[in-house]
C-alpha cells in the first residue's frame, strides 16, 4: 500500500449526495444510474450519514419497509466515521476492516462530504495487478 493518501484513490469522483428527505428508491436509481454502492446523505448540505447497499438490503428489504414511500434519513447510517483526503490508504484498510464496512466518507476540514472511498477504491490497483499479471481471479482454483 505504501504511502498512497485517499487523494490518490478517489481522483476524478464526483460527489454523490441526496438530501435526507430523498426516498430508498431514489436512492437506489441514484446508484444504479452511477454504478455506486452507497450514497452520502445530507442535511442542509452538510453531512447526516450515509445509505449504502447493506442499508437498502437490512434495513428496508429484510424489514418489508416501503422503499417508494420511506426517506432516507430512517434507514441511513449515522455516526459515521469520516476520513480527509491526506488520510493514509492503509488507515482506511484498518478503519474498514474493524467496523466491518465498505464504504466510509471524505469529508474536508470544515466537515462537508467531498466524496466516498470504497474498499474497490482502495484495493483497485491490487486487483489490477492481480488480473494483469495472473489472469481472471474468478478462472482460477486456489488452493
Amino acid at each position: 500500500m505504501g504511502g498512497r493518501l485517499v487523494r490518490d484513490v478517489i481522483v476524478g469522483q464526483q460527489l454523490v449526495a441526496l438530501d435526507k428527505d430523498a426516498t430508498v428508491v431514489d436512492a437506489a436509481k441514484t446508484m444504479r444510474n452511477a454504478n455506486i454502492g452507497a450514497v452520502i446523505v445530507t442535511d442542509n448540505g452538510h453531512l447526516a450519514g450515509i445509505f449504502t447497499e447493506r442499508d437498502a438490503i437490512q434495513r428496508v428489504l429484510a424489514e418489508g419497509i416501503d422503499a417508494t414511500t420511506t426517506a432516507l434519513s430512517q434507514v441511513m447510517s449515522w455516526g459515521l466515521i469520516t476520513v480527509t483526503m491526506d488520510t493514509p490508504v492503509s488507515r482506511v484498510l484498518h478503519i474498514m476492516h474493524e467496523n466491518n464496512f465498505r464504504h466510509v466518507p471524505v469529508i474536508d476540514r470544515l466537515g462537508s462530504p467531498l466524496a466516498i472511498v470504497s474498499i474497490r477504491d482502495v484495493l483497485g490497483d491490487e486487483i489490477s495487478a492481480y488480473d494483469e499479471n495472473q489472469g481472471h481471479p474468478s478462472t482460477e482454483i486456489v488452493d
